[in-house]
């Protein structure tokens, strides 16, 4: 039985031309028309249609994970940049204070170094100068060398008697101030010869007392001798006067061959002067060795 419809339904297939399709349907892009081929054109724009759309959200889709590595980078950059603290700030770090009891830094008292010793104290009395004393240890050597000139030591003489070996007024002052002992030597250079006297006393007040008291008479006697010819003996000689400590010491300068000195003889002038330089020199260096040799004990 139907229902007024002759042999049964026939079923739409496009690819028959007979077929219908049963109700009106909107015309799909694979539909021909009226023919019912399909329509080529339009399956060509559709596809080439849905080829543009996954393009362009590929693209889409990358430049969204461009720029979400891109963030990460710039988060990875400021993080270090913070940690690293190039701008020169500084990074807040919890303070933390010690326990009580913690070790701190020794702490010591200021010191300093002792000052040296003062040479001028061991030979400024009898007490502290103990060093061994004679001419051999105040005038030592054979020769004496000031600059480029070269005096030969001629004799020499160590007396207790200090007027024995002075003259003029220096005895009296000698034996008033309290004068123990008279140690000489004599220098030659060519026709000149120098004798230096040095009278010593107990304290550095005696020996002071005495420079201030003599005056131009005041010498010491002219010592010849081991090759050195008398001089001074009757000539006008050139003498100095000096002190330093417990010691005063005088000079004596003139020519071998009896000749008077004048102003116009520098080389005696100058013979003196190194003779007393070298006697206050070697006084000195006595204090010197004196006053190193108590600082190492």
């Amino acid at each position: 039985m139907s229902n007024g419809q002759g042999g049964p339904q026939s079923q739409w297939d496009p690819w028959k031309p007979q077929s219908q399709q049963p109700q009106q349907q909107p015309q799909q892009p694979w539909s021909g028309g009226d023919e019912g081929t399909p329509d080529w054109a339009a399956l060509a724009d559709a596809s080439e249609t849905r080829g543009k759309r996954r393009k362009l959200l590929f693209i889409g889709g990358g430049a969204l994970a461009t720029v979400a590595i891109g963030a990460a980078v710039a988060l990875a950059v400021v993080s270090a940049n913070g940690h690293d603290d190039a701008s020169g700030h500084p990074t807040k770090v919890p303070s933390a204070s010690l326990p009580d009891g913690s070790p701190t830094a020794p702490s010591f008292a200021p010191t300093s170094a002792p000052p040296p010793l003062d040479p001028k104290v061991f030979i400024s009395s009898a007490k502290k100068d103990t060093a061994p004393l004679s001419p051999a240890t105040l005038f030592p050597g054979a020769r004496l060398t000031m600059g480029s000139t070269v005096y030969k030591k001629g004799a020499t003489g160590d007396t207790t008697s200090c007027a024995a070996a002075v003259g003029g007024s220096l005895p009296k002052i000698l034996a008033a101030d309290g004068c123990t002992r008279v140690m000489r030597a004599t220098y030659t250079n060519g026709d000149i010869a120098v004798t230096v006297g040095v009278a010593v006393f107990d304290t550095e007040a005696q020996a002071t007392k005495a420079r201030q008291q003599t005056d131009d008479h005041s010498i010491v006697r002219a010592l010849p001798g081991k090759g050195v010819a008398a001089f001074c003996d009757g000539a006008t000689c050139r003498s100095t006067r000096n002190a330093y400590g417990r010691y005063a010491y005088f000079t004596l300068a003139g020519f071998t061959n009896g000749k008077n000195v004048t102003t116009k003889d520098t080389a005696v002038f100058r013979a003196g002067d190194d003779v007393a330089e070298f006697t206050f020199q070697q006084i000195h260096r006595r204090g010197q060795a004196q006053a190193s040799a108590a600082a190492n004990r």
